[in-house]
């Protein structure tokens, strides 16, 4: 997933976390359109506009964010690494120098643009034997379209033009088209590198683009700078018409939220001697409300916490904002679902200095419960970073070679240095004496997983 860079590092120390919570905790999962029983605000009364409640400032400021976090990220591929619209980013190989990596796929990226007069056309290539996708997002951090041989079976590669939603541009006659529901869209795609990672290079850097000349590129929207530690304040209020326009919504209750921030915004512009009061109200509330959202989790077991809301987020604002603070552009749980370890089946926080053990029953593996593959990954904390070790091992998946106990049963073993009488092609190293987490990804889950039936083993804390 993209990530902006050091600018925003203290983001990235809480990304795991927030990416893949569903928030379910008392007071916290805001799926409901902002409502009028909210207690009244310590703001000054406004002649000349209406007065908002603190609640709704709070949904206001909660609603807008999401956008805002997208928007960040593309100044920082557009001005900041200088990628360019329509222009495919092959991200390097097996390269572990990024927040959490995801060691298993090649990566590519790029920002689409297009306008009524022009369409952009992906080249997929034939993919067969391992896992693929390549994923269309919105501005919101939604997904548009996934193109594979699941979704486009009889047209599972070969061209695709991608079209601004209601234009007829020309396009290939063999190419597949894909309406975007905006000029701009974020393309990400994923090739498994199963036991060919040479293959798979080959594959990821023959997606391409054909992008004809004249289209019309609005450049990212100004906003104000803000920080992972540090979200933006009331500022987020002072453009609302203009991020609004930069791309349309898909939340159902999306003009309700609109038609609230905008009546903030005009609120402010009638009486700037209130923007103080309405500072504070997202300073120690939107905020920090935020903040200790993201260390709330959804479904829970054994250590592990999962969400099945990304890509996909209905009327959760909440779990929207969370998951594009802590990992844009997830995809949706059909297509890759991600089960986070902090702690373990005690709520105790991992520790790199103790031993743990992921024990699989036997016959139950994970790999009848995925159609493409799954892998567990150990990253330190708070930078979220593989574990550096002498194996130059980060991560144990499908094809890792796991040898079972005699008892037929197959366990994972975390620990600092290899626990004694373990065999070694079953230890994940971890960062002695320092916290670390996990990250159980299954790609092409089954039915069981996606519905909430199945879960990885507990974690389970050993004696030294």
């Amino acid at each position: 997933m993209s990530r902006v860079d050091d600018r925003s590092a203290p983001l990235r120390t809480i990304l795991l976390i927030a990416a893949l919570v569903m928030i379910t905790t008392p007071g916290c999962n805001r799926s409901d359109a902002p409502t009028a029983q909210s207690p009244k605000p310590s703001a000054a009364p406004a002649a000349d506009a209406e007065q908002p409640t603190d609640q709704e400032i709070v949904d206001a400021w909660s609603y807008l964010y999401g956008r805002y976090l997208v928007l960040q990220q593309e100044d920082h591929d557009i001005n900041v690494e200088k990628v360019g619209f329509n222009k495919i980013k092959y991200n390097p190989l097996g390269s572990a120098q990024f927040v959490n990596p995801n060691m298993d796929v090649a990566y590519l990226e790029a920002w689409i643009a297009v306008d009524k007069d022009h369409a952009v056309v992906l080249n997929v290539p034939k993919v067969t034997g391992r896992y693929y996708t390549a994923q269309l997002l919105d501005g919101w951090g939604e997904v548009i379209a996934n193109i594979n041989e699941r979704t486009y079976p009889d047209h599972p590669n070969g061209k695709f033009a991608l079209v601004l939603k209601g234009s007829n541009p020309p396009v290939p006659t063999d190419a597949v088209k894909i309406e975007l529901p905006a000029a701009k869209a974020k393309l990400l795609a994923r090739v498994e590198l199963k036991d060919s990672p040479a293959q798979a290079k080959k594959l990821q850097e023959q997606f391409t683009l054909e992008v004809p000349e004249g289209i019309q590129i609005e450049p990212p929207l100004a906003i104000s700078e803000f920080t992972p530690a540090k979200p933006i304040g009331v500022e987020i209020f002072d453009n609302v018409s203009g991020v609004l326009e930069t791309y349309p919504d898909r939340m159902p209750k999306a003009p309700q939220y609109q038609a609230l921030a905008e009546k903030i915004a005009a609120y402010l512009k009638a009486n700037p001697q209130a923007r103080d009061s309405v500072a504070s109200i997202v300073n120690e509330r939107a905020v920090p409300e935020f903040l200790q959202r993201i260390k709330g989790f959804g479904t829970q077991k054994g250590g592990w916490s999962v969400t099945y809301a990304a890509g996909k987020f209905g009327n959760d604002v909440a779990a929207r904002d969370v998951i594009n603070y802590g990992g844009l552009w997830a995809n949706t749980a059909d297509e890759a679902l991600y089960f986070i370890g902090l702690t373990d089946s005690e709520m105790r926080p991992l520790d790199g200095s103790k031993t743990y053990e992921i024990r699989f029953p036997k016959g139950g593996m994970p790999d009848s419960q995925v159609n493409a593959f799954w892998s567990v990954t150990a990253y330190s904390v708070p930078d979220f970073r593989v574990v550096p070790n002498p194996l130059k091992r980060y991560n144990l998946n499908n094809i890792s070679r796991l040898k079972a106990n005699p008892d037929g049963t197959t366990s994972i073993w975390l620990a600092p240095k290899l626990p004694k009488g373990t065999d070694e092609s079953n230890w994940l190293p971890t960062p002695d004496g320092k916290g670390y987490s996990l990250n159980f990804r299954m790609y092409g889950a089954k039915a069981d997983v996606v519905n909430g039936k199945w879960f990885p083993p507990p974690i389970e804390a050993k004696a030294q």
